[in-house]
């Protein structure tokens, strides 16, 4: 039984002037730690940190521009909503509430720095990068601020709200049903997703979305926005703004245990279906002992070969990472070596590397951030 409970006993059978001990103590709040005491910090201290005791703020941060410049391009096309934003652990708009959610790291440059360092790079670390997403996101706000998911046409060019989110979806790189906004082909994922990358392509500015999309299925969606938004010009949202889900004053996770989760949630975990083509690209003949090992081979150009599989695929650093690093312990276990040129042997594995990393894509275990 806690001191607390004892307490409550006494004090509710007359006793508790004889039992002070067992008075629970106020528990002391800890205070928000400003960028001034952490910023130095080396990784493992800074790790143990709780998200909620970092003092962090979009005023005065990188984002408070960036977030500056999409209510501007809002305010070009005559829309009077501005979503509220707040900073929390990753991406997200609520469902039902008209604002956006930006990963804390975003708010402070030591904290990009340590994104980088655990997850291989920054999802809306540049300010380009972070433009496209806000105006994804802004897709989404500005649907729950007038209820736009009930529309008739709405639901025949996109499709249902209602259809469950997937835990994957395998997308069709060539379909023209769809905008290409952010990586992976993210408007096949879902419906709103759909509407939020078309809302994105349209509010962008120059983005000559006629001229882009002509002959294109996804320019009548394209059309129907322009519409629909000209419809909103000048009026005020129908729905309250809605409070901010998972502020990061409500985070008690440390950036510790943050990391570990994210990196779980990304992370691949492949079969080794692969040792034949490692077999065709280097050898385990016993004539070849003397060159380099194919997994210190790899390792020593792992950096340049995961960039270059990085821009063919779209895909995020971490996973093509984490399927490279699969294929380097299978060289070691396999004793296999460089059979060719090493730049013959560099490119050539890339080509492999990209064709996992699509095989991942395309096999149902690919990350959707819905």
């Amino acid at each position: 039984m806690t001191a607390v409970a004892d307490s409550r006993i006494a004090a509710a059978s007359g006793e508790a002037e004889a039992a002070p001990a067992a008075r629970a103590r106020p528990r002391r709040k800890r205070r928000r730690l400003p960028a001034s005491e952490w910023a130095t910090w080396d990784e493992p201290q800074l790790l143990s940190l709780r998200i909620k005791d970092l003092e962090l703020s979009l005023q005065g941060s990188e984002l408070e521009p960036r977030i500056a410049q999409l209510y501007a391009e809002l305010a070009a096309r005559g829309l009077e909503f501005r979503p509220h934003c707040w900073l929390s652990d990753e991406w997200f708009t609520p469902d039902g509430v008209s604002g956006v959610a930006i990963p804390f790291y975003l708010a402070h440059p030591r904290l990009s720095r340590l994104e980088l360092r655990q997850m291989l790079e920054v999802e809306g670390g540049t300010h380009e990068w972070c433009l496209k997403i806000l105006r994804h996101e802004a897709g989404h706000a500005i649907e729950n601020a007038f209820g736009l998911r009930r529309r008739a046409r709405r639901r025949q060019l996109f499709g249902s709200t209602r259809v469950p989110y997937p835990d994957f979806y395998a997308p069709r790189p060539y379909s023209k049903s769809f905008v290409i906004h952010l990586d992976s082909w993210y408007a096949q994922s879902h419906p709103d997703e759909d509407f939020a990358e078309t809302f994105a392509v349209w509010l962008t500015p120059e983005s000559q979305w006629r001229e882009r999309y002509q002959g294109w299925p996804a320019l009548k969606k394209l059309e129907y926005m322009d519409e629909l938004m000209a419809s909103l010009a000048g009026q005020a949202p129908k729905a309250a703004p809605g409070e901010p889900v998972d502020p990061i004053a409500s985070l008690r996770k440390t950036l510790r245990q943050h990391y570990e989760a994210k990196r779980a949630h990304y992370g691949v975990d492949h079969p080794d279906f692969y040792d034949r083509d490692l077999r065709r690209l280097f050898s385990d003949d016993p004539a070849h002992a003397r060159e380099a090992t194919a997994a210190s081979f790899l390792s020593r150009h792992r950096r340049e070969i995961r960039q270059m599989v990085g821009r063919w695929t779209n895909e995020y650093q971490y996973t093509i990472d984490r399927v490279l690093d699969s294929m380097i312990v299978r060289c070691r276990e396999l004793n296999l070596r460089l059979a060719t040129q090493p730049e013959q042997a560099r490119l050539e594995f890339a080509v492999l590397l990209t064709v996992q990393t699509m095989n991942y894509l395309h096999s149902g275990r690919h990350r959707v951030a819905l």
